[in-house]
Parts: C-alpha cells; structure tokens; sequence
C-alpha cells in the first residue's frame, strides 16, 4: 500500500507531503514515523495513493493506534495555504514534541480509560488537589457514562441578562459568535453553561486563554463545576507531561474540557463541540514565529469544519472582530453587572503638568498616595498599574549624548537596579551597569524614564510599613502572579505593582483602588493599532475593581494628554463610542476592518542591501493599481544578529491581491498578514 504522509519536520521547501510504502495498518490521521533523509520524522498519513513510478522508502512504525482527528488535518492544510507556510511547520506544530521517543506506557499501547495525567498545574495554582487521582494516574477515571456533568439549567447561577445573552448566542447566525460583555458582567457562568450543554451530548470543548496567568482562576471555577473532566495546557508543562496530555486526549474516550493558551486549540479532540476564546482581543493570541497565525481566525476555522460554535469573548473586544460581528448580525452584548452591589469607579485623569497635584512625588499623584494609604488603614489593596518594567529604559552621557544601546538589536539598555545591570528586553543581552560613557569616557551618566522596579522601589519607601509586591515578567521563580495568586487574593499583599499582567482577568474581593501611572504611554508607537491596545488597556485594569465586593472603587488615570479621546472614552466606559470613533478612523486611513494588510519584510546582512531589496519589492507593488503601498522604511527593531530588517506595509481591498503580489517577489521575502478574525 502506497500512502501521502504529511511529514512534522521541515524538509526544504515544497517538500511537506511524501509518498511511502507500507504493509502496516493504516488509515487517514494515523501518526507514523517515517525513514526522512539520514534520519527520522513524526507524519501523519494524509490519503492512499497508487503506486508511484520512483521507489518509496517504508514507513517504520505506527505511533499512535488511533488517528488524529480529522478536522485539525483539514486546518493544517488550511493554516498552509492562508498564511503562507510550510505545511510541515504546521503539522509540526500540532504533533508534541519528542512524540519519536518510545516512553513507557505512551502511544500505541495506551489504553481507551482515561486516566489522571499531571498537569502541572495543581503546583502553580491550586495547591495539592485531594479529591482527584495522583499525578501518575494510579487509578482509571470512570467512562463517559458515569462523569458528573451539571445540567444548564442546576449548578450555575445566571440572572436574566445573562439567560438573554445565552440565548441570543444561539440563535446568532453563523459559527462564530462575538460576547461583548462589559467587566463584571459574569462571562465566566456564560462559558460554564454553554459547556455544560455541550458536554450533555457528549461533546468536548476547548477553552483559550490568552496566557498562563490567566489559566489557574478558569482551572479552578471549571474544576469545581466539573472535577473529572478538565485537562490543561500550557508552556510550562515538560515534554513528557505535554506528551502525556496529548496521549489522553487522543486515546481516550468521552468529553473533555481543554484549557489552555492557544496551542489548546490543537488539542487532538475527536468530538469537538464548543470553542470559547476568553479575552479575544488579546496579541497573545497572534503568534509571531513561523509558522506565523492568529488562533481567534484558526478557532473560527475549526468551528466551521466542525459544525461547532465558537465564542469570543471580551469586554473590548477588537475593533475588526466588533465590525465583522455586527455586520453579520453575530453580536451579543452584555452591559449588564452581574452583582447588584458592583458599583461605577470614580475615574478621575490627572494632569502630569499640573505641579500641585505632583508635589509630594514626581510619580504618584497627591491623590493616589492618599487613596493608597487609605486602603493600608482600612485593610484593602491598591494596583499600580505601568506597562514598562525595569528601573529606567533610557541611560544617556550628558557629556556627549551617546545613548546605552544593546550591541546586537541597537535598541535603549534598561537599567535593572536590583542586580544593578542593564538588560536588552528584546534579545535578553546583560551587562554590569557602566561607570563611564564607553564613547567619551566621562562619568555623567544619567539614567531616565521608570519602569516597574522603580515604581516598587518608591512605594516601599513612601509605604515602608505596607507588603509592596511586583507582577511582571521579571519575577522571580515562585513570585510569579498565577504562582501566589491565592495569597494576593486573600489580601496577604497590600499593594500589587506591574505590567498588563495585571489588567487581565484578575478578581480580587479586596481590591478598592488602580492607578494608572503613565496611561499615554503606547499612543505614540507608529502602528494604526496604538489607540486600539491603549484603550483596551486601560479599560482592563479599569475594570479590576468595582466589582461588587465593597462599595469603595477608585481609578487614578496619570497622563500628559488628558483631553486624548482613547483616555475620554476609556474613563466613561464608552466601548460604543470609541469603536464609532476608531471605525471612523480606520475607514478614513484604510486600514482593517476595510482593508486587508500585509507587512512584507527583508533581512540582509547590510543596510543598504536591504533597502536595496526593499525598494525593488516597492517597486513592483506600486505597478499593482489594487495596492496602497507604504515607503520602504526600517523595521522595529531595525538591527538582529542576522542583520539589517527593512520593510513596507501594503493594503488592499483584496486579500488576493496581497497574496498574488507577495508571490511574486520570489525568495528572500517573508510576509506576516493582519487579517480579520472572521469568517
């Protein structure tokens, strides 16, 4: 028998399927090791073929005695063709890492009970979990038949806002549904019911989150509503747990919840009936390395081939998803609290340039330091909230004005004061903090800007008396927020100092007031997405309190442009008067929802050879009359270890026009597409 194998390594270009013999029993979807080069490769079996008239090597060994399922080698072969890679990168993607190594009790032998597998995850979040089995499975779990799954209708407390949203979400046209549900509106019981009807006839269900610290609260409300049928995913797992995983997914028999970041999307689940996207409009959900996607347009795609409805929800929900949903009559809105007592924060922005406000601190607000120190009385927390960590991203000489740039990116040193260092947060460069500038040799430099250590650093000394924690990526092992996030919420830290960690998802019942220190900080970056993330943002954090555990909710939004209307609108809460402003703004610029964009980018190992290049792909974009084309200009980060990275951003009304164009640059060209999320 001769089959097509899609092989899970890169082999060259346009090398992605292979043909093989084989006497072996196989079908569609059967994993498989295969004879690749000198070595050897994971493949899944794409079709049977007739014999060919070159000779085939044979397939070595069956990995798994059970296919994967169906719809993730549909969208593999979609994910190739809609973003422009490799088919091999995809299906790599999905198959676990080490899957080749033969592990004792894994693969084929694995048998059709499920069995507790380790998470990890009871270590990061939750503590020692009593009522389950141990990590190494010393029990079978019961059949399908015989799991606790709650009916919609007991166990899940909804008031009539959310029964309505419920409602509308299936009646919604199409398999993808946007909930637009305000913080604190109870999405959480939304996703809870909406499992359980998929979970009653016997489907499983996928539940993204953006990151990893958002996944241990969602673990533990959906453990305590279905304890036997919750498996995570996430990247701290080791390859042997990741791979333990995948075998109970594959080998198992019944419905399963998945949580996880958006790799859960890939869990290989045969009977897939509900995807929920928590927190849609977060980039997390874009992956930047190759095989480049967005998992909210690849979850939509699965809903489609599965015949299954997909959820996204979030309370600023991205500007191209709230268009296309509304277009297509496919958005429910929630603006309803779900606890009587939450209460509206009191929202005041403070002017940076007015000194009396600032004359006690240079970076906390009169105002804020008294809502701060009200709370330490009065046994509330405070968060501080700035999305740059570090003590200063700027060390210049005043002698000669040489700026401390990282030799390999070339972008501002930050100073870390703590290990009295400066670190590259781009390619992870360290070096001992300079006495003298390296280009004049005089001795005036001057560290400007803060970060989030300098912020901590401040509050321990204004609040010496008060337990000041940091949240952020530079956090220590076993400080992280997931890691002690019980101990936050019972109150054993009285203020929370970080970075957008901290603005997603968090509800903590003693939580009373959030400054925000410098809220402009992002509304000058050069992309047309900035007013977008900036909004969002600070609309999170906004909604961090105020939640219905007291009545006292405070927001202090610090910032040099008061009267900006993202700050306006995102102090009102007005969603639906920034989405007007900003779908004004895009239509007027042309940029997504009304045009498509692609951002084609070189790398060469000078300068000017790469704006050589560059200008030539200009060149033949512009004699494309369906084309907006950009001037060739320097990328973020302009200068890597693999040399000088140019590009030009270019816009069409076509998406096919944007593919035909990149097509035909040849190679040396990559290509990263910002596309509706949609169908």
């Amino acid at each position: 028998m001769y089959v097509e194998v899609i092989v899970g390594k890169a082999v060259g270009k346009g090398a992605s399927i292979l043909t093989y013999n084989t006497s072996l029993p196989v079908e569609p979807g059967s994993i498989v090791e295969v004879p690749l080069m000198r070595g050897k490769a994971p493949a899944v079996v794409f079709k049977k073929v007739a014999q060919p008239d070159f000779k085939c090597r044979e397939i070595t060994r069956v990995l798994y005695s059970k296919p994967l399922p169906a719809h993730l080698i549909e969208v593999a072969k979609w994910m190739s063709e809609y973003y422009v890679a490799p088919l091999s990168g995809v299906m790599g993607m999905i198959l676990p890492n080490g899957v080749l190594k033969k592990r004792r009790g894994l693969g084929v032998k694995v048998k059709t009970e499920q069995t507790e597998q380790t998470d990890g995850i009871d270590r990061l979040f939750l503590g020692p979990r009593r009522s389950l089995p141990s990590p190494r499975g010393s029990r079978a779990r019961p059949r399908a038949a015989a799991l606790r799954i709650p009916s919609e209708e007991l166990s899940i407390p909804l008031n009539p806002a959310q029964k309505n949203a419920l409602k509308s979400l299936r009646e919604a046209p199409g398999a993808t549904k946007l909930l637009f549900g305000v913080t604190g509106s109870g999405k959480t019981n939304i996703y809870l019911t909406a499992a359980s009807r998929a979970l009653q006839q016997q489907k499983s269900v996928v539940l993204l989150v953006p990151e990893i610290a958002l996944t241990g609260q969602l673990v533990k409300v959906f453990r305590e509503v279905f304890p036997e049928i919750v498996t995570v995913i996430h990247s701290k797992q080791t390859e042997v747990e990741r791979q333990r995983v995948f075998d109970s997914l594959l080998m198992g028999e019944g419905p399963r919840i998945v949580i996880g970041p958006r790799s859960a999307l890939f869990a290989p689940l045969s009977n897939l009936g509900l995807i929920i996207v928590d927190e849609e409009h977060e980039s997390t959900y874009y992956q930047e390395n190759t095989p480049k996607y967005s998992a909210i347009r690849v979850a939509s795609k699965i809903a489609e081939i599965c015949k299954c409805p997909c959820i996204l929800g979030s309370a600023t929900p991205s500007i191209e998803d709230f268009y296309l949903a509304k277009k297509r009559d496919a958005l429910v809105i929630l603006s309803e609290k779900a606890k009587k007592t939450a209460v509206r924060p009191d929202c005041r922005i403070i002017d940076f340039k007015n000194r009396d406000e600032f004359s006690k601190n240079r970076y906390f607000a009169n105002s804020l330091l008294k809502s701060i120190a009200n709370n330490l009385e009065n046994g509330r927390q405070s968060l501080i909230f700035h999305n740059r960590r570090g003590s200063s991203p700027l060390t210049i000489c005043e002698d000669c004005g040489e700026e401390l740039l990282c030799p390999t990116c070339f972008l501002p040193l930050t100073l870390h004061v703590d290990s009295y260092e400066m670190q590259c947060h781009t390619c992870r460069y360290k070096c001992r903090v300079p006495t003298a500038c390296p280009k004049c040799g005089g001795g005036s430099l001057i560290h400007k800007g803060f970060g989030t250590k300098l912020l901590e650093n401040e509050l321990v000394r204004l609040f010496p008396k008060a337990r000041v924690k940091r949240f952020d990526a530079d956090s220590k092992k076993g400080e992280s927020l997931e890691e002690m996030y019980t101990s936050v919420r019972d109150g054993e830290v009285d203020i929370l100092v970080g970075t957008q960690v901290l603005a997603k998802g968090l509800d903590l019942p003693l939580l009373a007031t959030v400054g925000v220190v410098q809220a402009d900080a992002g509304l000058s970056l050069p992309d047309f997405s900035a007013e977008e993330r900036v909004f969002q943002l600070i609309t999170q954090v906004m909604g961090r309190v105020g939640r219905g555990h007291s009545d006292t909710a405070e927001v202090f939004i610090q910032t040099f442009r008061p009267e900006h209307p993202v700050l306006t609108f995102a102090v009102s809460e007005d969603y639906l008067g920034f989405a007007d402003y900003l779908l004004k703004q895009r239509q007027k610029s042309g940029f997504p929802p009304f045009k498509f964009v692609a951002k084609v980018a070189v790398t060469m190992k000078t300068e000017a050879s790469a704006l050589r290049k560059i200008r030539e792909a200009a060149r033949k974009f512009a004699a494309d009359k369906r084309l907006i084309v950009s001037p060739p200009m320097p990328a973020f980060h302009e200068r890597t270890a693999r040399g000088f990275t140019w590009e030009v951003v270019v816009r069409s009304s076509s998406r096919k026009a944007l593919l035909e164009a990149f097509y035909s640059l040849g190679s040396n060209f990559h290509v990263s597409l910002d596309l509706p999320s949609l169908l």
